[in-house]
């Protein structure tokens, strides 16, 4: 995710993600250029063409502008709606894993050896949620907790499940032993529970997303509004057609470009979000918590 100061105006102008966005809408750039080149050719200099043999009007273009403002409008806060719900669940995420911690932390003695477990546990079920959002399955990051751990992991689709069931088995045996008490038990599973809840949710927008036709519809409005935009100023504007169009095509382009990076908030695209280091903090605050109190003072 980009980190930026929104009252620069000049440095936002110039950033360097302006030029990523360039790469991106280059070719269609490029061709809509070629193309409204092309028509202003033809019907200028061809066919010669004036106002008075071809009027044109953006009356047309007008009103459809209106009607795909307003759907690409929708189609931000879509897009929006999924990144900022997933930004909430992750802070949800960094919230329960520092409760549960804090619960452990007062619940556990001060020299029990689950403290360690459970403070590499907590940090590992955060990576293997990032990673299963990615559909990715980096074991590397895992904390190593104990000898069978990578075993047990081993030829598993759903690695935070199974991380998730060890800490419920962990829990569940802790309580067997009476180092945790039926009401301990119960405050401890609420965070657990909450966990999944949070899993689900986000394995929700990720594999649900935009519906089909509303994405193929809008990408079909904007081709039939920018290939025929250069007739309707081609013998008003005659060859300031070109960048007209140009500039439009960016426009609209890039506002597409927009909601389909930020409608799957759980990758690598520049603007999704920083679950990295989210997961990274999450780790440092566990730790800190649980390991650094581990000896009272």
């Amino acid at each position: 995710m980009v980190n930026y100061n929104p009252k620069v105006w000049f440095s936002l102008i110039f950033h360097a993600y302006s030029r990523g966005v360039m790469r991106t809408l280059t070719p269609a750039i490029i061709f809509m250029t070629i193309y409204s080149a092309g028509v202003c050719y033809l019907l200028l200099d061809v066919l010669r063409f004036h106002e008075s043999d071809f009027h044109t009007t953006i009356s047309m273009h007008s009103l459809l502008g209106i009607v795909l403002g307003l759907f690409l409008v929708f189609r931000t806060n879509s897009s929006y709606d999924r990144w900022w719900e997933g930004r909430k669940l992750w802070g949800s995420m960094v919230n329960n894993t520092r409760n549960l911690a804090h619960k452990l932390n007062a619940f556990l003695e001060a020299n029990d050896p689950n403290r360690k477990w459970f403070a590499m546990m907590i940090p590992n079920f955060v990576i293997a949620v990032k990673e299963h959002l990615r559909k990715g399955a980096k074991l590397s990051e895992l904390e190593i907790v104990d000898d069978n751990f990578m075993k047990s992991l081993k030829n598993v689709r759903h690695v935070p499940n199974r991380i998730s069931s060890m800490m419920y088995l962990r829990i569940n045996e802790l309580y067997k032993q009476n180092k945790l008490t039926g009401d301990q038990l119960f405050l401890v599973d609420k965070e657990l529970k909450e966990f999944s809840d949070i899993l689900g949710a986000c394995e929700r927008i990720k594999n649900t997303p935009i519906p089909y036709n509303y994405s193929m519809y809008i990408k079909q409005f904007i081709f039939i509004y920018l290939i025929t935009l250069p007739m309707a100023f081609v013998t008003t504007s005659g060859y300031l057609t070109v960048p007209i169009v140009m500039l439009v095509t960016f426009v609209l382009l890039s506002v597409e470009l927009i909601a389909e990076e930020i409608e799957d908030p759980f990758g690598r695209d520049i603007n999704d979000l920083p679950t990295d280091e989210l997961s990274e903090k999450i780790s440092d605050n566990v730790k800190e918590i649980i390991v650094v109190n581990e000896v009272p003072a």
